[in-house]
């Protein structure tokens, strides 16, 4: 009976061996679509409109902002959240990161470029690495 139960065992866990690299590949697809579906609702929200006249330029305050609205670029906390898992973890990648912060993953695609064109990370493959730590 033991030789059973331990024969069955190996299979099983041989199986689990052999089902590791589909479980892997199912959670990147999983996250692809996660990330693709606020691109998707932000293509189906907009609307096509025909010019009925020349497009007019808003006028914005005479204040020394850009015209901008919304708070200034880089002003947010989420980019130096980042940056510091990055220089704790080197390697560290995006799924990884957004764990730690307990956000979503399609928010860092947008955070990592800045931190990237900002000269304070780089990316090697999946993995991201602080500038000053590489």
């Amino acid at each position: 009976m033991a030789d059973f139960v331990d024969e069955k065992r190996q299979e099983m866990e041989a199986r689990l061996r052999e089902l590791r690299p589909l479980v892997d590949e199912f959670h990147r697809v999983e996250a692809a679509v996660a990330a693709l579906q606020g691109v998707a609702v932000a293509a189906a929200s907009k609307v096509i409109r025909k010019p009925t006249a020349a497009p007019t330029r808003r006028r914005t305050s005479g204040g020394a902002g850009a015209g901008k609205r919304g708070r200034p670029k880089g002003s947010g906390q989420r980019g130096k959240q980042a940056l510091d898992l990055v220089k704790r973890r080197p390697g560290i990648t995006i799924p990884e990161i957004a764990d730690a912060m307990g956000i979503k993953q399609n928010y860092l695609y947008r955070v990592m470029p800045g931190l990237v064109k900002d000269g304070l990370v780089k990316k090697d493959g999946r993995g991201w690495y602080a500038k000053d730590a590489a």
